[in-house]
């Protein structure tokens, strides 16, 4: 094990895997409380954080190519839902702002909607999560031993 840990790629994969870990509940501990569930639009990212951290302890307890890729398909998912939620929060700020002031417009309108009630980049975090995630697993080793494996059966047929 301790030979394992002097590798500096694995050692970067386990502090990336822990640095998800922590965002990913902290994220999950934030929302709830906000209060970020009223909608099914708002449970979407609390369901893909419950979702990623399952799929995190089964990558962590038994790394294999099936984990490694379903870390990555959540990764995508977090990445997707970032960047919807910045555009929902733009979105929902600036019709506020438009029914509140219906004749503003121009640079005004996307000032006041970046600074509105609901924080428009706060979503991007899910983005950077999942761009944590994504780096987590980018040439993976399980999945170099996964195509070794495909490679010999396949050689043996």
């Amino acid at each position: 094990m301790i030979g394992h840990m002097r590798d500096p790629a694995r050692r970067m994969r386990a502090y990336l895997l822990a640095t998800l870990a922590v965002g990913m509940i902290g994220m999950a501990a934030e929302l709830l409380l906000i209060g970020h569930r009223e909608t099914a639009q708002q449970l979407i990212p609390l369901v893909l954080l419950g979702a990623g951290v399952i799929a995190l302890a089964w990558h962590a307890a038994a790394p294999r190519v099936a984990t490694v890729r379903t870390l990555q398909v959540m990764m995508l998912l977090f990445v997707l839902s970032g960047a919807v939620g910045v555009f929902l929060h733009y979105r929902g700020n600036a019709e506020f702002e438009l029914e509140m002031y219906p004749a503003m417009s121009g640079l005004e309108l996307v000032q006041k909607t970046f600074t509105g009630a609901t924080p428009v980049l706060a979503p991007g975090s899910m983005t950077l999560l999942g761009l944590i995630g994504l780096t987590h697993t980018y040439k993976h080793p399980c999945l170099d031993q996964g195509a070794a494996a495909l490679r010999n059966e396949e050689g043996a047929a």
